[in-house]
């Protein structure tokens, strides 16, 4: 049965390569891979033929309540947004920080993290802040290079955040671990990850610095029309937790809604809510296809064996080289495969380092810290490209990448050491729950 397996697995290969080689975007070349390893593996009814539709179907539906998540967050922040509350909160932290470099730059990394943290993709944290706060950093002296170095390592680690990791969500609907205790155990290497970040490149001030103009902010624009959709938001997630058996559970999904609904009803200006979702809806569409077509491509490499042959190959490889290899292959999967990297690769690789006795949500925390540094490899470096555009730098990419080598090494260390050391950190897992 090996030989087969392996056939399948090259024809994914070959349709994926096939499909980057055409310059088809990072969606088209999964599914394109999915479909033609399950012909393949119909070759030999693994599955068989007619069964094939249906199991694209299926898997098409594995991360459904994700991408409710993930929709319902984004519109939420979108009408943040829209109702000027970014631009807000990002000016009025510069003009009364202003005199405290070190805290100017803290509460700038944590505007950053919020949205990310809140739809658990960083690409939405640079398209709502990114460019007030870009501003910002600018305004204090900070090269564009080094703006947009801080943005993308702010904007990755806002992504593994919680409440709502994707990387974690995706690891733990397939390896049936409950999504709980990620609050502390990402929370915590985030805020220091991202302060270290922060002060490393942002501390030290350029010598021309640039004058920078913040946009004008929108009338009858106030902190409380800001603050009530999420202390409405984080509510409803506490009250729960606190009297479990007296309130429904309405899920992120509904919670995310009943804010957003609030933050349209306290705009100061006119939002057409039907409007600004429809134009997220389809800003989200490449992010959104991605959840749905890694499930279609898990299930084939389930149906096909293809899965179970990368988890024999997992377990195979030396303990030690396998760590030294996260530095590579983890950021590496996400530049190719995007989230399909933790349905792929991350799968398997939670099944063997549970297996031999290592705590498997500190060790989805611990590859949570590395996937986001694939973002700015290619071919996708979606969050890269965008801080690079926010920040208006007219230098390459690589160029980036050199300039924030201290937190890409630290930020490496970090997630390879929390898998390493995964049960002697559980307590961050208890503390959480």
């Amino acid at each position: 049965m090996t030989l087969p397996i392996f056939f399948v697995l090259a024809i994914i290969i070959l349709a994926y390569a096939a499909a980057q080689v055409l310059k088809r975007p990072v969606e088209i070349s999964m599914l394109v891979a999915a479909v033609a390893g399950g012909l393949a593996g119909a070759l030999f009814n693994t599955p068989h033929l007619i069964e094939l539709p249906r199991h694209l179907v299926e898997g098409a539906f594995t991360y459904l309540d994700v991408i409710l998540v993930f929709s319902t967050a984004t519109i939420f922040m979108a009408i943040i947004s829209e109702s000027g509350g970014a631009n807000y909160v990002v000016r009025g932290a510069t003009r009364a920080l202003g005199r405290f470099r070190v805290l100017a730059l803290i509460v700038l990394m944590i505007i950053v993290l919020i949205p990310g943290a809140l739809t658990g993709a960083g690409s939405v944290s640079i398209l709502v802040v990114g460019a007030p706060v870009a501003m910002a950093l600018l305004s204090m002296g900070i090269s564009r290079k080094r703006t947009a170095a801080i943005l993308f390592i702010t904007a990755g680690l806002s992504a593994a955040a919680p409440p709502v990791n994707i990387w974690a969500m995706v690891l733990c609907a397939g390896t049936a671990i409950p999504y709980v205790g990620f609050e502390l155990t990402l929370g915590i290497p985030v805020l220091l990850l991202g302060t270290f970040t922060v002060l490393v490149l942002g501390l030290k001030r350029d010598k021309k610095a640039e004058a920078i103009t913040f946009p004008e902010v929108s009338a009858g624009m106030a902190w409380w029309r800001v603050a009530i959709p999420f202390i409405v938001f984080f509510g409803l997630i506490v009250a729960y937790r606190l009297w479990p058996f007296n309130l429904p559970l309405l899920g992120l999904p509904l919670e995310f809604t009943i804010a957003g609904l609030i933050a349209w009803l306290l705009s100061p200006q006119s939002i057409n809510i039907w409007r600004l979702s429809g134009r997220t809806l389809k800003r989200l569409l490449p992010l959104l296809s991605i959840m749905i077509i890694v499930g279609m491509l898990q299930q084939v490499m389930t149906i096909t064996g293809v899965r179970g042959l990368i988890s024999y190959a997992v377990i195979s490889i030396p303990l030690l080289l396998l760590f030294i290899s996260f530095a590579v292959i983890i950021p590496f999967s996400e530049g190719i495969l995007a989230y399909g990297a933790a349905a792929i690769l991350g799968i398997p690789l939670i099944w063997y380092l549970n297996s031999i006795g290592m705590h498997a949500t500190v060790a989805i925390a611990g590859l949570s810290m590395l996937w986001p540094l694939g973002d700015a490899l290619p071919p996708t470096a979606i969050i890269a490209r965008l801080s690079i555009m926010v920040s208006e730098y007219k230098g390459s990419l690589w160029s980036v990448i050199r300039t924030m080598w201290l937190p890409w090494l630290v930020q490496t260390a970090t997630g390879i050491l929390m898998i390493v050391f995964s049960a002697k950190l559980s307590f961050l897992v208890r503390w959480s729950m």
